[in-house]
């Protein structure tokens, strides 16, 4: 219930933001005087809630993840486990010239670990309690050089870039497809008819669709470059181990706002492959045994 809430709450804040973002750059609809779909003002709008929402999420993901999980952020060690873990994470941030990121452990059973952030000299990496129990130190070396591995190559940025450049296409030819109808079809000559919301809606859930299948493309190669970049810090045997030792466990997904950035996704099959934020674990394992062919 608390993180339904967060994310209703995180979201009304995101669309008051971008309204009145939009009232400030004085867009006033789509028609321009004469009652022509006025482009520059479509991808304005398009623009502002493509690339914006994209982008107060971005800048709002340490936040939202920390909330949403419960993470409590090791500032000081407590114990030889949080030292192990931020040791870890520091040593491998210098392998990688990246400034050292937050370090924080989760409770959860599951097995899983993920790294977010707007920034690579100030992003977050998290680890589950599950995760801890259930490898070896070696083990989560790798996992940990894992979401090292996407703060350096600048994972999380790329994806908010793609994702807000999907978002804004789809905004924009949702609106110009449903002006097309109200006016070829429906006839309308002044303002918007139903039709053009009607159209606008499901032209636009068809199209968030296929952007969703570009996006989430991108995401399963960057699973496989943060693979490659952890066997480089800590060895392949490692990750590989690693990865079987999560493929065993068949972890939980996290929650959908943090799915994406997690060590392992949701093991969808067939045509829902497409969807899916992450490779099946036994294709990265295969990808990692050809590194050392």
């Amino acid at each position: 219930m608390k993180r339904v809430l967060l994310f209703l709450l995180t979201n009304l804040a995101v669309l008051v933001v971008l309204s009145v973002v939009l009232a400030l750059l004085g867009f006033t609809g789509y028609l321009d005087a004469q009652g022509r779909l006025d482009l520059g003002a479509v991808l304005l709008f398009a623009a502002v809630f493509g690339f914006g929402g994209a982008l107060i999420s971005l800048a709002l993901s340490k936040w939202t993840a920390l909330r949403m999980t419960g993470a409590r952020v090791i500032r000081t060690p407590r114990d030889p486990v949080e030292r192990f873990l931020v040791e870890t994470v520091a040593r491998q941030a210098r392998q990688v010239g990246i400034g050292m990121p937050d370090v924080a452990i989760y409770d959860d059973p599951s097995p899983n670990a993920f790294a977010t952030g707007a920034r690579r000299d100030k992003a977050l990496v998290a680890v589950s309690t599950g995760l801890l129990r259930s490898m070896t130190r070696e083990e989560v070396e790798a996992v940990l050089a894992h979401e090292v591995s996407h703060i350096a190559n600048g994972d999380m940025v790329t994806l908010t870039l793609i994702q807000g450049v999907v978002n804004t296409f789809v905004i924009f030819l949702s609106r110009v497809i449903g002006h097309l109808v109200d006016r070829a079809v429906f006839k309308v000559e002044r303002g918007h008819g139903p039709a053009f919301w009607i159209t606008a809606i499901v032209a636009e859930l068809v199209l968030g669709i296929l952007a969703t299948m570009i996006v989430m493309w991108f995401s399963r190669q960057r699973e496989f470059r943060a693979d490659a970049g952890a066997a480089r810090l800590e060895g392949r045997d490692k990750m590989i181990a690693a990865l079987r030792r999560l493929q065993a466990a068949h972890p939980q997904p996290l929650p959908d706002a943090l799915a994406a950035f997690g060590i392992a996704g949701r093991g969808l099959r067939g045509l829902a492959r497409l969807f899916a934020s992450h490779p099946p674990i036994e294709e990265r394992i295969a990808a990692l045994e050809r590194m050392g062919r």
